[in-house]
């Protein structure tokens, strides 16, 4: 059986989306999304805005960003990114060029449980 595709949502020029959004896979933000915002992989594309809440694994910044924001692996602030608020996250990008004003907080990764594994006994 082969790979299985991730979702890819699309918030596109011209929307605008105020509330509350949640999503699985990838969700590429071109319009403007207010609120609160709950995501595995985001991306702000050149053009897009978020001013919400964020808790994500990860988020690109290609646009603008304000608010807080939880990002459980990478934020990535690209060349024309900005990124204004609190940050809370484990690995932090920024490329040269690229805005960030704000408090930013080092987190590690939430664990996944991990079933205990039995060892097997040895004899004497």
């Amino acid at each position: 059986m082969g790979k299985k595709n991730a979702n890819l949502s699309v918030i596109d020029q011209g929307m605008f989306i105020e509330g509350t959004l949640s999503c699985k896979g990838e969700l590429l933000i071109r319009g403007t999304v207010k609120g609160e915002l709950t995501g595995e992989l985001i991306t702000i594309d050149k053009g897009g805005l978020v001013d919400a809440n964020v808790n994500a694994e990860s988020i690109t910044i290609g646009g603008v960003f304000k608010g807080s924001m939880e990002i459980n692996n990478r934020l990535a602030i690209l060349s024309t990114g900005t990124c204004e608020g609190d940050v809370k996250c484990n690995d932090l990008v920024v490329e040269p060029g690229g805005v960030l004003n704000g408090r930013v907080t080092h987190i590690r990764p939430k664990e996944i449980p991990v079933e205990k594994k039995m060892l097997p006994k040895f004899k004497k």
